[in-house]
This record gives structure tokens, sequence and C-alpha cells, in this order.
């Protein structure tokens, strides 16, 4: 699907650097047509059949590119989008909370020093830091802390 989408895109980038080559080209050409004669009439026909025509060119490519970008952009967007939401879920959605939260079942009541929340002992947030304390209970009374969504100890003191 991916390399599908690229390809309808990819067409229009080619377009774009090859209109930038030959505008750069042709405006080239102009510039050595124009420099080798002495009079305004005898450069005319270079201006008009190079130089204007080329800088048309460039301007093109450039619209081509940002353009072609754009949609390469918008197209890696929405497979990203595809990846991350619209893909159907591998468990029944009754259990996905499940899998994505493990709940702790202590009884012991941590937090760490200055931070906002408060967890149950076995949380994988405070599990192991040595800088966890138990729970100053008229911090919790006072509001200060709130309950951590992931392991809810509110849940069991409740």
């Amino acid at each position: 699907m991916r390399t599908s989408r690229l390809r309808t895109v990819h067409p229009v980038l080619w377009a774009g650097w090859a209109a930038l080559a030959a505008g750069a080209v042709l405006c080239v050409v102009g510039w050595y047509g124009v420099s080798g004669e002495r009079y305004a009439e005898r450069q005319l026909p270079y201006l008009a059949s190079c130089t204007i025509p080329g800088s048309a060119l460039i301007v093109a490519g450039a619209v081509l590119l940002a353009r072609g970008r754009g949609a390469v952009a918008a197209t890696r967007v929405e497979e990203l989008y595809h990846l991350l939401v619209a893909a159907e879920p591998d468990e029944p959605e009754g259990t996905g909370r499940a899998a994505l939260a493990p709940l702790a079942v202590s009884g012991d009541l941590l937090m760490v020093p200055g931070g906002t929340l408060w967890h149950r002992a076995d949380c994988p947030l405070v599990a192991g830091k040595a800088e966890a304390v138990p729970v100053d209970s008229k911090l919790v009374a006072s509001g200060e802390l709130d309950p951590c969504p992931i392991c809810e100890p509110a849940e069991e003191t409740d």
C-alpha cells in the first residue's frame, strides 16, 4: 500500500526537478547569447526564447516540488494515522485497559517528595525507587496529592 501511494506522487517530484534543470539550462543559454551580442535588438531573441521561458520553468519546477513534497508528507501522515488509530485492537475493548495499565495490589501507599501523586508500593512509577516515602495522610486529605492513574490507589482506600 505504501509504495503504490508514493509512486503516484513520485513522478510529480521528478517533473519538478526536470523543470528546474531545464529552466536553469535555458537561463544559462540565454545569458550566454545575450552576453555575446553588443546591440539590444540582437539580445531580445535570446531573452524571449531562452531567459523568460527558463525563468518560468524554474518557477513551475519549484511549485511542482512543493506540491509533491506536500503530497508525500500527507501520505505519510495518513499512513501513521492508520497505524496508530485506525488499526483494530487485538483484544476486546473491555480488556484493553488492563493491558495498558497493570493494577498494583499492594496495601502500602508511597509518594515521591515533591511529587503530585500517591501510589501503591508496587506501582511501576515508584517500585524500587529509594526516594519513595510513605504517604503523609495530611497531604492526601488536603488534596495536595492526587491518586496515581496507573495503580489507582483510590480504589483501595475508598
